[in-house]
């Protein structure tokens, strides 16, 4: 079975967390068509994504798509058969390895005694009886006989252990090679099929597109007095909130890192393919995602104060009036301002000392140590810091992968100063609600 041996390169994940949400909203706020029709750059993005099951099929509404599931079954079984064989493999090798180990040392301990066997009978034989030269030659022999019968024990049962494991652990790499192969044929037969309909995707778009009826019924006109309904009873929109600079800042920042999930999606897709269809599973994916989401949970957290999303208990407060619930938020407002310094004071800590570990050699690193000033910095600062291989800004993962972790550092830090600003809007909200009711 071919491997994947891909890692995702550092600048790579920086640059997909920032461009590929910018793209996601760009697409997202694009007017939808009057008419909706199957897309060829959507038909490919499914392909790309799942193709290996066939859901590029599925969405052209073609049921060949299910001839792609079987052989992506029999993959998975194949996979799973072979990992099993390699298994049994390691196992009855290391079976044979031990016997082979006893052997080699209990072979020349049986041989060594029985050449010493007749000496030391000779010496019982010849000492005098009741003597002391008698009774340890007597240990000495007896010694030797039971290190010859446990000695040839062990070997008689080293070498049935030789002679049974032998045979299984080549047995068990025929099997493991036999399935590896049928899984090699098997995943080259689901690329050809990608291949070919890679190939046909236009023709398969074009033919979709004209089996869509085009005389469809229009749609009935919906009633007036049940649209009223239904937009008084609509849930407050979160751009409706948004009063400020501020408000706007911590709503577009929230909906820049909601799409950073969709990119966790396609990583344990990737992860999922890798590790059960090409036995090789990433040293990257696991923390890549991890240190995002948690990026994520405290750039969003000014978009969770801003639409009140933050969980609470308001058993209290939710029957209070407009004006009242303005005066116990400001009361309450200082228990928040000491929660947002903290983590803004805090984090700001974390991130100069990220910056500022012994194993950072840039010029970030000198500055956050206060070897060298602000201006020298500035001045002496170039594109080799980002592409000299050598310079490491700051503190690094500890596995295989050595992402840096001082970026996750002051994403604590925005997300603290984000928190902190609509704090500041909210209490002005608020004030102004007890001022003018």
């Amino acid at each position: 079975m071919p491997g994947l041996s891909f890692t995702l390169p550092h600048w790579l994940y920086w640059v997909g967390l920032i461009v590929f949400p910018a793209i996601a909203m760009y697409l997202a706020r694009r007017p939808l068509p009057e008419r909706r029709l199957f897309s060829i750059p959507l038909g490919y993005t499914i392909l790309f994504t799942g193709g290996i099951i066939g859901l590029h099929r599925f969405y052209l509404k073609s049921l060949l798509g299910l001839v792609f599931i079987p052989v992506f079954i029999f993959i998975l079984y194949a996979n799973s058969a072979a990992h099993h064989a390699r298994s049994d493999v390691s196992n009855f090798t290391n079976r044979a390895s031990m016997a082979q180990r006893i052997i080699d040392r209990e072979g020349p301990r049986i041989e060594a005694a029985r050449v010493g066997l007749p000496d030391l009978k000779a010496a019982v034989a010849a000492s005098e009886e009741g003597s002391f030269a008698r009774r340890s030659a007597e240990k000495k022999l007896a010694k030797a006989q039971e290190a010859l019968t446990t000695g040839a024990a062990k070997l008689e049962e080293a070498q049935a252990t030789l002679a049974e494991a032998k045979p299984l652990a080549e047995e068990a790499a025929l099997a493991r090679g036999y399935w590896s192969r049928v899984g090699a044929y098997a995943l080259y037969l689901l690329l050809g099929l990608i291949a070919i309909d890679a190939l046909l995707m236009p023709m398969l778009v074009r033919r979709a597109n004209a089996s869509i009826d085009e005389n469809e019924d229009e749609e009935e006109e919906p009633d007036p007095s049940l649209a009223q309904v239904e937009a008084a009873e609509a849930p407050v929109k979160d751009a409706d909130r948004a009063d400020n600079f501020i408000d706007r800042l911590s709503l577009f920042c929230g909906e820049f890192v909601a799409y950073w999930c969709v990119i966790a999606v396609f990583v344990y897709y990737y992860e999922v393919i890798a590790r059960y269809v090409f036995n090789s599973p990433t040293n990257w994916a696991h923390e890549s995602m991890y240190l995002m989401f948690g990026m994520q949970y405290l750039i969003a957290g000014a978009y969770a104060t801003l639409t009140e999303s933050h969980v609470r208990v308001d058993i209290f407060y939710a029957p209070l009036s407009p004006r009242r619930k303005a005066l116990a938020d400001v009361l309450t407002s200082v228990f928040f301002f000491i929660f947002a310094g903290t983590l803004l004071v805090t984090s700001w800590i974390f991130a100069m000392d990220a910056l500022a570990v012994p194993s950072g050699n840039g010029l970030l690193s000198d500055w956050a140590r206060g070897q060298i000033s602000t201006a020298e910095m500035i001045s002496r600062f170039d594109l080799g810091q980002f592409t000299d291989p050598a310079i490491r800004w700051g503190e690094i993962s500890f596995n295989e992968w050595e992402v840096p972790l001082w970026p996750m550092k002051w994403a604590m830090v925005v997300g603290g100063v984000l928190l902190l600003l609509q704090g500041i809007s909210k209490v002005g909200k608020d004030i102004r609600t007890l001022v003018r009711g």
